[in-house]
Order: C-alpha cells, then sequence, then structure tokens
C-alpha cells in the first residue's frame, strides 16, 4: 500500500509540475533591430495569452472588442491614452484595459517601453480595431 501512494505522490507531483513554466522577464531581450514594436510571445491558452513587447516610439491607438488586457511595465516611461483618460506609466505601473477601449502609448523615455501583457481570452489578432 505504501508502495501504491508513493507511486501516486510521485506521478501527481510530475503532472503539476510539468503545467508550470518559469521564465525569467529580466533575461527577455528585443532583437538588435527591430522597427517600432517586438512582440515576444510567452504562453497562451484559450484562457489567456501573454506576451513581452517593446516599444521604441509609440503604440497607435486601437482596441480590443472581445478580450481585456493587463499591461505591466517594466522598463521606460511614457504617455499613454487610456479611453479619454491621459496617464503617465512608469517602470512598476499596471494598467487595466477593459474590452472595447481605445488605448495607445507614445514612448517619452530615451530607451524602450518593455511590458508585459496578458490578454484574456487568448489573442489572436481578429478583434484589433484601429482607430480612424
Amino acid at each position: 500500500m505504501k508502495i501504491c501512494i508513493s507511486i501516486f505522490l510521485l506521478l501527481s507531483t510530475c503532472y503539476f509540475c510539468s503545467g508550470q513554466n518559469l521564465q525569467s522577464l529580466d533575461t527577455i531581450k528585443p532583437p538588435d533591430y527591430y522597427e517600432n514594436i517586438y512582440n515576444r510571445p510567452l504562453y497562451s491558452d484559450s484562457l489567456a495569452s501573454s506576451f513581452v513587447i517593446f516599444i521604441k516610439k509609440e503604440v497607435k491607438s486601437h482596441k480590443h472588442v472581445t478580450h481585456t488586457e493587463h499591461i505591466y511595465i517594466l522598463d521606460g516611461t511614457g504617455e499613454m491614452l487610456l479611453g479619454e483618460k491621459k496617464l503617465s506609466v512608469k517602470k512598476g505601473d499596471i494598467i487595466f484595459i477593459p474590452k472595447n477601449t481605445f488605448h495607445s502609448l507614445k514612448v517619452t523615455s530615451q530607451t524602450p517601453v518593455k511590458v508585459l501583457s496578458v490578454q484574456s481570452p487568448r489573442f489572436d489578432g481578429t478583434d484589433r480595431v484601429v482607430a480612424e
């Protein structure tokens, strides 16, 4: 009986650990050259997608029809428009963007803005609407 319990615990531990991924955001760097935005996908399933995004100049105004987005500023500073609100954002800030809310970012730092973006449900690009 002890052997059965030990095997069960070992297999359970392996199963639960296999579903977890660990990655240090500090180690994620952009390529040497990219135009304005570099998007590095991290994880994705039917419930959510996560990305590390580097922005040199700006993100033009757009909205997502069917999903929400959380942005965590990892580095840099910028001016963000979130609906009608103008926000100064910096390293350590977290911004919640409700679905159907236009948002944009203009970089104000000398270095690119680096963000962690978590979007739910999974982002596939089909619900992105650019402002005219």
